[in-house]
């Protein structure tokens, strides 16, 4: 069997982590977006944020509103909006960056390899072929070619343009949308 190793995420795995409560329920709760936060579309009952520890440019994730662990947990209109705004996202992703493939998927539990425990979300990561090097494999680092700040700028402008596809937004940068 062969091994996926991932030495860029050690310094995620290997932070020290104040328990300061859930990371999303505290970055749901803000009332502004923006680079600060990483937070990209507010949705009625989901978010979209950009990967602080990405494995490519684009790296997101689709995020409940609701504290919520498991696929089980969600509700029918929770699933089908995080999958609308997936959708979303993945057309963005391939107009700005041209991806030759995505990774989707839920890491549930740290047994199986969640970095942030107990707060569902879905990870979209755009890949390429070749797409990992040998930086990443024996030195650990992660070669990113673009700014996470211009990331975050183009993807957002990019969301914003794109039609909501059954999304209720509605909240834009600065508003509380409660």
């Amino acid at each position: 069997m062969d091994s996926l190793f991932t030495p860029w995420r050690f310094r995620w795995v290997t932070t020290s982590k104040p328990d300061a409560g859930c990371l999303f329920c505290r970055v749901r709760a803000l009332r502004r977006d923006g680079p600060a936060n990483m937070v990209l579309v507010r949705a009625r009952r989901n978010f979209v944020i950009l990967n602080r520890f990405p494995y490519n440019n684009g790296h997101l994730m689709v995020v409940p509103n609701e504290h919520v662990d498991t696929i089980a947990g969600m509700s029918s209109a929770q699933m089908r909006e995080m999958m609308e705004l997936a959708q979303r996202c993945e057309r963005a992703l391939r107009r700005l960056y041209r991806p030759e493939g995505f990774n989707l998927g839920m890491n549930l539990g740290r047994c199986a390899g969640a970095g942030i425990e107990g707060h569902l979300h879905l990870h979209l990561v755009p890949r390429w072929a070749g797409d990992t090097n040998f930086m990443s494999v024996v030195d650990g680092t992660r070669i990113l070619p673009e700014a996470l700040s211009a990331t975050f700028q183009k993807l957002r402008r990019e969301l914003r343009r794109l039609p909501n596809g059954g999304t209720h937004s509605g909240r834009r940068a600065g508003s509380t949308g409660r």
